[in-house]
């Protein structure tokens, strides 16, 4: 049964949160009379301080995105739900909850600077140039990889025919608007989030169900974009959700994100422990774990293919680049800095439980995993009597949502970064930063083939990993530096580093030997790059260490 399984899984995370996380709150040595960041400077635009239920919400949102959805799917179909379950738990408790947590903490203590800066004020200058560099290219294929699956989640057509994806996009428009107006009322009428939350809650689930039932021509019109264009049109959201002020739209948006996480959460809850499903899906799957010669080993690629949801790089950029601007107390990072990981690989495990509940040949295995994650929580909300055609679309939207809040957070962030690298200022800089960084993924997302984010998926999960491997190396100097026990990252720097590297390698293999086609050109390209300057950033690491001594 799948309930026992997602029952552990839920009850080991819950009591990590109580007894690891105060572990690493002692060890960060929290401190609530130490302003934050975001109160000393609160400009209005980007150090805004939030509640801690609103910043949970919006960094949860942000972090969570297609990752702990697509990956966990992707590996247990190849290896079997346990390795899956295995690396989700005790990587998010262990290492990405650490990595997450310290990364937060760090950019309060510098004033909520990037990671980068971080870099710069504990290495070198230049290992701050190398850095930047290596995290800039990281987010711009974060970037193209979710614009792609957000675009294939726009197309998507139930087994009538019936364009679900359609309806989906109606409600994210929608949902949008709804989001901006909530900022409005919360920071220029001055509203409280809970009178906010009463009214913004019921319509994001009124906009769920008049999405699909909105004019026959409207819906037509949607259904007969194609991928491409779906995916223009997602870049061009990015440019403006990412230079408006955070208040407009990325705090209260990611807040509703955050609900519909949780929403999704209790109905995957629900299900998986009250439906009665059966595990029909093998816990190992030899025959993935045998085939060494396609590509699918079990060491290292499940530890890059699920990233989010048990380790992400990405997370210590957002929560250096966004959420470190908007703590308004030191003790609040650990509920959203470390909680918010937990609950990332709870939403990890119940995307697994949707594996699980496919027998071995089912024709649903074939599906996008987007799909095979919508009709499994359209199962569960189905047990409880809700119309199977507004389950799916409750699922659809949650899941594009999720992708959308890292979208414009993760254009956001590399803005920041050109900007800091470059010096460009004002409205000006800002606009052609923000291009800049949307540039690259339109080039690869209307040069490749459709679902270009299967081709972008490998190298996105080994960056990503080997950013969180970065991350944890400028931490563990940092703390050294503070006068700081840096033990706890240590085993989470030493398994990020040799699992990415070596993922690495594995995928430029085909490439290096002529045999991959131009569709996995860019991506291994990209790859290539990323492994010389991560190799250059760690000799720059080890002769600024050595110097020191």
């Amino acid at each position: 049964m799948i309930a026992p399984v997602v029952l552990v899984s839920a009850a080991i995370l819950a009591v990590a949160y109580l007894l690891y996380g105060r572990f690493l709150a002692r060890r960060l040595r929290l401190d609530d009379g130490t302003p934050t960041p975001a109160v000393t400077v609160n400009d209005g635009r980007d150090y805004v301080p939030a509640s801690a239920g609103l910043l949970l919400g919006q960094h949860f949102s942000a972090i969570a995105a297609a990752g702990p959805i697509v990956g966990p799917i992707m590996a247990g179909i190849w290896f079997g739900w346990l390795p899956a379950l295995l690396w989700i738990v005790l990587g998010s408790i262990f290492i990405g909850g650490v990595h997450d947590f310290s990364s937060l903490v760090a950019s309060v203590r510098h004033g909520g600077a990037s990671i980068g800066e971080i870099v710069r004020r504990n290495l070198s200058p230049t290992a701050y140039r190398l850095f930047l560099t290596f995290v800039w290219l990281c987010l711009v294929y974060v970037i193209a990889a979710f614009t792609d699956i957000t675009a294939q989640t726009f197309r998507t057509v139930g087994a009538s025919g019936e364009a679900f994806g359609a309806g989906v996009a109606a409600s994210s428009v929608l949902y949008i608007l709804a989001a901006m107006a909530m900022g409005v009322l919360l920071y220029r009428f001055r509203w409280k989030e809970g009178r906010a939350t009463l009214l913004f809650l019921p319509l994001v689930l009124f906009i769920i169900w008049i999405g699909p039932r909105l004019p026959a021509p409207l819906l037509d019109f949607l259904a007969a974009v194609p991928v491409k264009g779906w995916d223009v049109v997602l870049l061009g959201y990015c440019f403006f959700a990412s230079v408006i002020p955070v208040w407009l739209l990325l705090q209260p948006r990611g807040y509703l994100g955050g609900w519909l996480l949780y929403l999704v959460i209790f109905a995957g809850l629900g299900g998986a422990l009250f439906g009665g499903i059966p595990a029909a899906y093998p816990a190992l799957n030899l025959s993935g774990l045998n085939s060494l010669l396609n590509g699918k080993q079990l060491f290292p690629l499940l530890f890059i293919t699920i990233a989010c949801g048990a380790c992400s790089g990405f997370h210590g950029i957002v929560a250096s680049g966004t959420t470190a601007k908007q703590l308004a107390r030191e003790r609040d990072a650990r509920p959203v800095g470390y909680g918010a990981m937990l609950l990332e690989a709870l939403v990890a495990v119940l995307a697994l439980a949707t594996v699980m509940a496919l027998a071995p040949g089912s024709p649903a295995l074939k599906e996008d995993p987007n799909l095979i994650y919508a009709r499994g929580i359209a199962r569960y909300l189905g047990l409880a009597g809700i119309d199977p055609g507004l389950a799916l679309s409750f699922a659809l939207l949650a899941f594009s949502t999720f992708v959308y809040d890292t979208l414009d957070v993760c254009t956001r962030l590399a803005r920041y970064i050109l900007q800091e690298f470059t010096g460009l200022k004002g409205r000006a800089g800002v606009a052609l930063a923000t291009a800049a960084t949307l540039a690259l993924p339109l080039l690869f997302l209307l040069s490749t083939r459709e679902k270009g984010y299967l081709v972008a998926w490998p190298i996105f999960g080994s960056s990503n990993q080997l950013l969180a491997a970065l991350t944890l190396l400028a931490l563990a100097v940092w703390l050294k530096n503070s006068g700081k026990r840096a033990g706890f990252v240590l085993l989470p720097l030493a398994v990020m580093l040799v699992m990415s590297l070596w993922s690495l390698v594995l995928l430029l293999k085909p490439f290096l030997a002529g045999a991959a086609g131009f569709d996995s050109l860019l991506s291994a390209a990209f790859g290539a790059i990323l492994l010389v300057l991560s190799a250059f950033l760690l000799a720059e690491t080890a002769r600024v260490l050595c110097r020191r001594k």
